[in-house]
């Protein structure tokens, strides 16, 4: 056995103690991205104003290991239980959500690597294994199967981090002869910073900071190693042979990345809340002897730990299912998904009425607040936050339906 082959085996049966939430690294981790507090803090405005998370902030999240979390232990990662990279990314969002987005889009692109062909891994990080990886899944490329792999050609939209990565995954519907669209053929292609183009175009009202820009690809070549067929993970059964944090379904695991940093935002517009209500008069009365102020403080903040109380549990029960070997039922993978892609709306519907109990001072352009809401708000933008069609296929699992969604 290689040596890269027996610290995967030592991986696959590391134990929850090891790599979950309250393991040491963990809390390392957790610690690191709690200093990093006033450091965003001193760099939010150059953030949003440069429409990019500076090469500084990716610097500090490749030292304290953030990227690692979710990666293989064959390329230098720790392999850990989820509930670690999403707590590190709501700890972010506290202080920067345009930060935490771009650490929660591109982190667990380490982590959808591994779903890959083992070569694709080798060619992204052979030589580098901090390079890192952007994306956008709409499926909007024209494909050509051809002998060895595919030709790629079309423009994307939303691929948030994209100028600090050197290869991007792009979402496209393979044709057939006898379903020229159809989703269940749906593929995220792999493809090297040679083979695409960046268009500068991230002009928006919130999550300034993230540096979404456009991809455009011409007649590109794709091998089939590079290319991810996600219906045939089967959930991530196909992956037994691999430790439980790559037997997940992917849907669960991305959807939840970009939703982890509305919910740590949330958490900092209250603190900068409760802030605001130990200075403000509302009126001739301090804000923080106001009844209707007080009672928002504390619905916030118990529908934040319900939220994250909530999303714990759903994945917990995921993982102990994954390091089972076995399938979560359909009807809880449903009732998952809608749990997180709810979090979104929310905490957008929560921040709107702590912006309007501050006060006429919380509209000004400078305010946090505003600042924080706005993010909140352009979160739900992503289709994993539309929380409708999850509600809809959810209420009609209860009433005997069939899912309609391929990708639980």
């Amino acid at each position: 056995m290689t040596a890269s082959a027996e610290k995967l085996s030592e991986s696959a049966h590391a134990t929850p103690a090891a790599t979950g939430i309250h393991s040491p690294r963990a809390q390392a981790l957790l610690g690191a991205a709690r200093d990093l507090g006033p450091v965003l803090e001193a760099r939010k405005d150059a953030c949003a104003t440069d429409r990019r998370v500076p090469e500084a902030t990716i610097a500090d999240f490749h030292s304290a290991g953030f990227f690692k979390i979710l990666q293989s232990a064959e390329y230098g990662g720790y392999e850990m239980d989820p509930q670690v990279f999403y707590a590190v990314v709501m700890e972010i969002a506290k202080t920067c959500m345009s930060s935490a987005w771009v650490l929660g889009v591109i982190g667990v692109h380490n982590w959808q690597l591994n779903l890959f062909d083992a070569r694709a891994a080798r060619e992204v990080w052979q030589d580098d294994a901090g390079v890192l990886i952007s994306s956008s899944y709409a499926p909007v490329g024209q494909v050509t199967p051809v002998e060895g792999g595919f030709r790629l050609t079309g423009r994307w939209s939303f691929s948030s981090g994209c100028e600090h990565c050197d290869w991007v995954f792009l979402g496209a519907v393979v044709p057939t002869e006898d379903a020229p669209w159809d989703m269940l053929n749906y593929r995220t292609f792999l493809l090297p910073r040679s083979d695409y183009q960046i268009v500068d175009n991230w002009e928006v009202v919130g999550l300034k900071g993230t540096g979404s820009h456009d991809i455009v690809v011409n007649d590109a070549f794709v091998p089939e190693h590079r290319t991810h067929r996600m219906i045939e993970d089967e959930g991530g059964m196909k992956f037994m042979h691999k430790p439980p944090l790559y037997r997940l379904p992917f849907m669960q695991v991305f959807a939840r990345a970009v939703s982890a940093p509305s919910l740590g935002a949330l958490e900092g517009a209250l603190e900068r809340y409760i802030e605001i209500a130990k200075v403000r008069l509302a009126g001739a009365t301090p804000m923080r002897d106001d009844p209707n102020a007080k009672r928002l403080a504390a619905e916030v903040h118990a529908a934040i730990a319900t939220m994250r109380s909530t999303l714990a549990q759903d994945f917990e029960h995921l993982m102990q299912f994954a390091r089972r070997g076995e399938p979560a039922g359909l009807l809880d993978r449903a009732r998952f998904r809608h749990n997180t892609a709810v979090v979104a709306d929310q905490c957008v519907g929560l921040s709107s009425r702590m912006l309007k109990a501050a006060g006429s001072s919380a509209i000004r352009t400078d305010s946090t607040l505003l600042g924080v809401h706005n993010d909140i708000l352009a979160s739900q933008a992503h289709i994993a936050n539309v929380s409708e069609p999850y509600t809809v296929n959810l209420g009609g699992m209860l009433f005997g339906q069939d899912s309609v969604d391929a990708s639980l």
